[in-house]
């Protein structure tokens, strides 16, 4: 499947596209997202500037996520993910020729992209809640010839495919947008053999899983970093937030988390705080962080995020505006932090309440552990998604984090 062939444009501009498509795809092998051979095939042979109409051919190609829709409050609702992200997933689908996919979250320019992979016999469904959104894809798809491979339907995603899906299960599913949770549906949908990659989120931290099935439930098999627009349907997000201090640091928390946001509240006002540094250091573009968020909440509890405002930095409140790890217990809360140091920035607590220094302490020996232990950046903990309902003696040995369709289980491989 050759999509240039399929549409007459104008070849000045064409001969251009091809040249950044080539260049985009010298810069995802370069970078180590892309790695499979069929994986670059499809990146070379699908036109993403024709799934960009609305924006240059150097904004197409750049390794960027593009915005196609906001909603009324401005906010983004549907995108075209970054390159990069887009072909860690697709690696990790296992996708080949002949299969079935799902994609759920409609854009285009993916879809064509597991099109190219599953070839002319294979088949792939995108599914997306939003009839904008769905209309352009299909109209995209049909533009460029991909509508021959690829399937748009209007539909929640949170039940997959529903009649659509193949008696056998999908071959892969891949989830194009941020979900808290991993609905019924998803696993009844998918083949024994097969894989579900999906941007999860919980307790704060957002990474791609790919999914396969083992003995009744699912279990990690790989992962990345990511960054997608929310689900909408009956797979939105929940959760709530406390504010701690005036709007400038606020407390992230699942459903299944509580705290006592008047005790936290008091122990922030007070404005006493111990300050615990760890002596290890985030070496500059070392991108081992996620690997931190992940090791804390496998090996702490409670743990969630704290969020900072640019105002709560100059207050002295945090080291950073981005999400940090933290943790509490009655009226003390303990978070981390950084400071600069040679090489990058050490990582440090800070810790209001009552109980600041013996919870300061608790983080920091965690961070520690991170650190020497030999799991910084290597070793990662293991996800496995059970049915809401599990006895606790069914489950694997871990944290366990109650959603709604799952009881998730984070642990040490």
């Amino acid at each position: 499947m050759t999509t240039l062939r399929d549409v007459t444009t104008d070849t000045v501009d064409e001969t251009r596209a091809e040249a950044l498509r080539q260049e985009l795809l010298r810069h995802l092998r370069g970078q180590g997202n892309v790695v499979n051979d069929h994986v670059a095939a499809a990146f070379a042979a699908v036109p993403r500037h024709r799934f960009l109409p609305d924006t240059s051919l150097d904004e197409a190609y750049a390794d960027d996520a593009v915005i196609t829709k906001l909603n009324d409050r401005g906010h983004p609702v549907s995108s075209v993910s970054a390159p990069w992200v887009q072909a860690r997933m697709l690696e990790l689908s296992g996708l080949g020729r002949g299969m079935r996919a799902l994609e759920i979250g409609s854009g285009g320019y993916n879809a064509a992209l597991m099109a190219e992979l599953v070839g002319e016999n294979g088949e792939v469904v995108s599914v997306d809640i939003d009839p904008e959104v769905t209309d352009r894809a299909q109209r995209l798809l049909a533009e460029t010839g991909y509508d021959r491979v690829v399937r748009v339907q209007c539909a929640d995603g949170t039940y997959g495919a529903g009649a659509a899906a193949p008696a056998e299960g999908f071959d892969a599913i891949v989830v194009t947008a941020q979900a808290p949770d991993l609905p019924p549906a998803w696993s009844d949908q998918l083949a024994p053999h097969g894989r579900l990659v999906v941007p999860l989120s919980f307790r704060g931290i957002h990474q791609v899983f790919a999914f396969g099935c083992e003995d009744g439930h699912l279990r990690s098999r790989g992962q990345t970093r990511c960054g997608f627009v929310g689900m909408q349907g009956d797979n939105r997000h929940t959760g709530h937030t406390i504010d701690l201090s005036d709007g400038d640091l606020r407390l992230g928390l699942n459903d299944d988390q509580h705290a006592d946001a008047d005790a936290l509240r008091a122990a922030l006002a007070s404005a006493t705080r111990t300050t615990t540094w760890t002596g290890v250091v985030l070496r500059n573009d070392e991108g081992v962080l996620p690997s931190l968020d992940l090791w804390l909440v496998a090996t702490l509890s409670p743990c969630a995020r704290i969020y900072a405002s640019s105002r709560g930095v100059e207050r002295g409140l945090s080291g950073w505006t981005i999400a940090a790890a933290a943790t509490w217990e009655g009226g003390t809360l303990a978070y981390t932090t950084i400071r600069p140091a040679t090489g990058g920035f050490e990582l440090g607590v800070h810790a209001y309440g009552p109980n600041r220094e013996q919870l300061a302490d608790r983080l920091a020996e965690r961070i520690r552990a991170w650190d020497s232990g030999g799991h910084r950046g290597s070793v990662e903990p293991t996800l496995r998604a059970y049915p809401a309902g599990t006895p606790v003696d069914q489950l694997a040995m871990g944290q366990i984090i109650d959603n709604r369709h799952t009881r998730l289980v984070i642990s040490l491989p």
